[in-house]
């Protein structure tokens, strides 16, 4: 059987185990069985942070190795609450916008005419006998 590339042994693994068993990282069982999915999400993140991976196979297995360590090692030392990965976990808090200058502007103020006619404004002449009527009740 052919050796695999290292990009094509990566399209085979599935699982947080299965990316550990690869790169031949120690881990405790129980901080993958209730962290894999923030260890592989935080392990994508700091891929995407480094801006590029070097092009030698065996230099980017030693990046990606060092990388999935990190990721994990976040997890043994905190927990997924703390760490935050997923967007999820920033929904309530504070939220911050930008409004520029050029989009604040001053309301003017409405001004409501009382109308001419007396009461309600029903257009009786005089007092209005609706609200006569209310002020009975």
């Amino acid at each position: 059987m052919d050796e695999l590339t290292l990009d094509e042994a990566l399209e085979e693994l599935e699982s947080a185990e299965d990316f550990l068993n690869f790169f031949g990282i120690a881990y405790e069982p129980s901080v993958v069985h209730v962290n894999r999915l923030h260890i592989l999400q935080r392990f994508h993140n700091y891929i995407a942070k480094t801006g590029g991976l070097p092009e030698d196979e065996g230099a980017r297995r030693a990046a990606y190795t060092a990388l999935l360590a990190r990721a994990y090692e976040d997890f043994v030392e905190s927990d997924a609450l703390t760490e935050k990965v997923f967007k999820v976990f920033h929904m309530h808090e504070p939220q911050t916008t930008f409004v520029p200058l050029t989009a604040i502007t001053v309301a003017q103020p409405v001004v409501i005419q009382a109308p001419e006619t007396g009461g309600c404004g029903c257009g009786s002449k005089g007092a209005c006998h609706s609200s006569e009527a209310a002020l009975r009740s």
